[in-house]
């Protein structure tokens, strides 16, 4: 393989084939690509992120490093002190099935962004495939809003570490200890890439030690060989067990369910700085699947069989104060540790910690992308050697601490305001992706290219993003159904909806003042800041293939040719 000029050649066996990087010419006449609408508007070619001359990110995150954040995305609090919830709401069979099919749409989610991501490898997906595939004006607004969502959720996270610590030491004002975890999440991310993909790599491993151990100690609590009672499934034969209030307490428990499973989608955001997309990224989203499946569905069935769901505890459970009723320390306590307490209350601070980390490093990766394009403050734009985007974290830290000020206020409605806009955001986020997901898969197939050719295929599609999209739309129904029933609560229903007027707000505001269009399918650009681009500029190292038929595979995707009418 040889090439000069941005020019690559490609020899195998018989065939010879030269690929230009820029130039149309692995591309039919009436395949070349138009104006690019995209580059002229600003927004989000990758192209224009890379300006000559300036520090840029560092594809510096290893393979380890992002199967393990993928890890992180999906263990957190939710787990190890929200799960009770679902099995008071649904009973321990409705449970199961609230987060199977929660589980099976995230698994969606994930591969479809998955698809995109491994294709255009960008540090910012959200605002950039809404902009690319859409809308420029969709592109602002899922920007600014995921920015804002995890901004408020690293705030959330700093008064979580205070309260946690106090469990210990109650005679020192939690404000200590809320900021120094905000130093900790700031110089972590503020060192290299490197430092907060290694950081979160040890959190991860702990988090993934916890559930292991877990699920070990609950099967040992129900065969009784931890000296208790065999219990099996006495629990399921309890008042309210299996099925707790039927198809009203699944849908109840799947609401639970999705808020649980925020913060997975940020395994798209480290494509940006992976050093290997093309093998790393889709291993990463693969893996999901069987994590959800094991850590999720083995932790919610062990929790059903060990604690009978009429149990109050489970109800009260809800927050990182509560980590001594949590389901996880009640079943250690349950098998004879009296020090579960303890145990626990270290990993939900270390798991809270890891959701501060991945959300500041998240808000600074989108902020600097924003920055690049022109939707944010110029000076946000500045890149360390290091390539860390130093005011971009530093924009963050500020906005975050303020927040965080404004929760120790005593204003607690503000407070609740701006949590609920960060959870309901999260939900708007995985639409977007499905959107996104589809519209990609039209240009691609409507200008000419093989699914085929792919490097990263999404399975069952067009199911899976349809799928995906139908159950989104009802948490987001769902979600306000207990501030419209039985008694309709104002203040709870605007709290709860407020994320969608803000959401509005962005769209519009930047639609009318760049006068922005609806992308046409054959417009969408399918060529600039591609993988195979990077590759071919040397922006992206490429990798040996792994394999005889992984070698014919390659091969036959860096030939690819659209297919003319």
């Amino acid at each position: 393989m040889s090439g000069s000029n941005g020019d690559i050649e490609v020899t195998t066996g018989s065939l010879h084939h030269r690929v230009s990087a820029y130039s149309g010419d692995r591309h039919s006449d009436s395949f070349q690509p138009k104006d690019n609408v995209y580059e002229e508007k600003h927004i989000g070619s990758p192209s224009s992120i890379k300006e000559h001359g300036e520090p840029k990110l560092k594809r510096r995150l290893k393979g380890r490093q992002m199967g393990m954040i993928a890890i992180g995305g999906t263990i957190g609090t939710g787990l190890f002190i929200g799960s009770g919830t679902t099995l008071a709401t649904a009973g321990p069979a409705g449970s199961l099935v609230a987060y199977l099919v929660i589980g099976s749409m995230v698994f969606f989610v994930c591969t479809s962004l998955g698809e995109m991501s491994t294709f255009i490898p960008t540090p910012d997906p959200f605002n950039h495939f809404a902009a690319r595939f859409m809308d420029p004006a969709l592109g602002f607004a899922f920007g600014w809003n995921y920015w804002c969502s995890w901004m408020l959720t690293v705030a959330s996270e700093l008064v979580a570490c205070g309260i946690i610590v106090q469990y210990w030491l109650p005679h020192i004002n939690g404000i200590v200890w809320s900021l120094i975890a905000l130093v900790i999440m700031f110089l972590l991310n503020a060192i290299s890439v490197r430092g907060y993909g290694e950081a979160e790599f040890w959190m991860s491993s702990l988090k993934v030690l916890t559930v292991f151990v877990f699920i070990i100690v609950g099967i040992l609590t129900v065969t009784g060989v931890t000296g208790g009672d065999f219990i099996g499934g006495r629990n399921w034969h309890v008042e309210g067990a299996p099925f707790k209030d039927h198809i009203v307490g699944i849908l109840k428990a799947c609401i639970v369910a999705a808020f649980s499973f925020q913060g997975t989608e940020i395994v798209g955001v480290t494509v940006g700085e992976s050093a290997n997309p093309r093998r790393d990224v889709p291993r990463a989203i693969k893996s999901v699947f069987w994590r959800i499946l094991f850590f999720y569905i083995s932790s919610i069935l062990i929790i059903g069989l060990v604690i009978p769901n009429n149990n109050k505890n489970l109800v009260e459970a809800g927050g990182v104060g509560d980590v001594g009723i949590s389901p996880f320390t009640m079943v250690f306590e349950l098998a004879g540790a009296s020090w579960a307490a303890h145990i626990m209350n270290a990993v939900v601070l270390i798991t809270v910690l890891s959701a501060g980390n991945s959300g500041l490093y998240a808000c600074t990766r989108v902020m600097w992308v924003l920055a690049k394009e022109g939707k944010a403050p110029k000076i946000l734009r500045k890149v360390t050697k290091h390539g860390v985007p130093i005011w971009a974290l530093t924009f963050t830290a500020f906005w975050s601490t303020v927040i965080f000020c404004v929760s120790l206020a005593g204003n607690q409605d503000v407070y609740v305001f701006l949590i609920n806009l960060s959870g309901l955001s999260g939900i708007g986020f995985w639409i977007g992706i499905g959107l996104c997901h589809w519209r990609f898969r039209r240009a691609y197939v409507a200008q000419g290219y093989d699914v085929k050719d792919l490097p990263y295929r999404a399975a069952f599609f067009p199911f899976g993003p349809i799928y995906a999209l139908v159950l989104l739309v009802i948490i987001i129904i769902g979600q306000g159904y207990g501030t419209i029933w039985p008694k309709f609560d104002a203040l709870g229903f605007v709290s709860t909806y407020l994320a969608l007027p803000l959401f509005l707000i962005f769209w519009l505001t930047w639609k009318y003042t760049k006068k922005t269009k609806w992308v046409n399918t054959l417009d969408i650009d399918l060529t600039t800041g591609t993988l195979l681009e990077m590759e071919q500029n040397g922006e992206i190292d490429v990798y040996p293939p792994e394999g005889p038929w992984t070698i014919k595979k390659y091969f036959r995707w860096m030939q690819r040719k659209p297919t003319t009418e």
